[in-house]
């Protein structure tokens, strides 16, 4: 009984002292205002579309994910000029975290403000047009049109 209890507390002594590396797992990502702030900001905004895409495959499910791709009614996401879907989502994971953190971290318009959202929607408008660029030449001007169409949308109806 006793070489059972001094077994057993040797064990566990050992395994906390293990860092979650130790043990061949990752450790829990950080979440607080500053790392969930620039995680959002550099997936929404900042990093190239194929870092948005590489980070949509393992999705930390801390955030929102959630997509309607183009929520445009009657056009959608594509049509015979473009296709937006990857612009869309990115956009509406900008806007859906945002939120997010408004709600878990901010105090009114620390995170969900005019000058975040502005970033996201530049953001959006340039990787609408960095696709028209990868159309043939005679759907290119078509694409920009609704580029610039999109994006005027997201300007008046998307928030603050």
């Amino acid at each position: 009984m006793r070489l059972r209890l001094a077994v057993l507390v040797a064990v566990t002594s050992f395994l906390t002292v293990l860092s979650p590396a130790d043990a061949g797992l990752r450790p829990a990502p950080r979440h607080d205002a500053a790392s969930d702030w620039s995680y959002v900001r550099r997936l929404a905004i900042t990093a190239p579309m194929s870092e948005f895409v590489a980070a949509t495959r393992t999705p930390d499910r801390w955030f929102d994910w959630s997509t309607d791709d183009c929520s445009a009614p009657l056009v959608g996401s594509t049509g015979r000029s473009f296709d937006f879907r990857l612009p869309c989502r990115r956009h509406d994971f900008g806007y859906r975290n945002l939120r997010l953190l408004e709600r878990r971290y901010g105090s009114g318009r620390t995170y969900w403000n005019h000058i975040n959202r502005r970033a996201v929607d530049d953001r959006f408008l340039t990787e609408m047009r960095a696709h028209c660029a990868t159309r043939a030449p005679w759907l290119r001007l078509q694409c920009r049109w609704w580029a610039g169409t999109y994006y005027t949308a997201v300007r008046l109806a998307g928030g603050p």
